[in-house]
């Protein structure tokens, strides 16, 4: 494709022009706290991800998992979410440090609508509520405080365009490179494959997860 093809978008009345302006009940859904409907979502949800960017606008989205109720609801304007061991990047953190704008999106197995919330965020390495986000025996160094700014569902069109809780439509997982091949490949290193596949064998990396 040549440069010369591509029509962008230069402005947001022209953006207005293309799409529409949003339904009213589209613009009322967001608030400032959370609704108890909302409370709930947060402890059913297991799995959600987390937007971030540094000082310069450099982006960065990171999943995260944990069994439902890890993410603590404090109150109805505040979030505490534990740390766990990964790789040690901690690009989300070290994105807080200098830019405290955070944007998340709780999702629950089955369900198509999704939860999302805005808000700022400050990395703390202690405080009372600790010690209820013990999970497996892991007392967190590190968690975020997440006070928010906004909170609404979205609607389930992307859950059902995508058909991503239909397993009948899932491509076989077996089609794709294990996870030991993606770090062969992808990234140089000294070790064998056989090694990698040792080392992200189900027994042995499910040590890890909170080890």
């Amino acid at each position: 494709m040549r440069i010369t093809e591509i029509v962008e978008v230069g402005s947001a009345a022209e953006l207005r022009e293309l799409v529409g302006v949003p339904a009213e009940r589209a613009v009322k859904k967001v608030r400032a706290s959370l609704h108890p409907h909302q409370r709930s979502w947060i402890e059913a949800s297991p799995y959600f991800v987390i937007a971030t960017s540094d000082a310069s606008g450099r982006c960065d989205a990171s999943p995260k998992g944990d069994p439902p109720g890890s993410v603590r609801v404090l109150d109805d304007a505040t979030l505490a979410i534990p740390d766990r061991p990964g790789n040690r990047r901690v690009d989300s953190f070290l994105n807080v440090l200098a830019n405290p704008h955070v944007a998340l999106i709780f999702l629950v197995p089955g369900r198509l609508d999704t939860l999302r919330v805005n808000g700022r965020a400050r990395l703390v390495r202690d405080a009372p509520f600790y010690d209820d986000l013990v999970v497996n025996g892991h007392r967190p160094s590190l968690a975020l405080l997440v006070e928010i700014e906004e909170v609404y569902f979205h609607c389930p069109k992307a859950s059902m365009r995508s058909s991503l809780w239909e397993p009948e439509t899932w491509p076989d997982p077996a089609s794709l490179p294990s996870t030991a091949c993606l770090a062969k490949d992808v990234v140089e290193g000294p070790e064998s494959l056989e090694e990698l596949e040792r080392y992200y064998s189900p027994e042995q990396y499910e040590r890890k997860l909170y080890g």
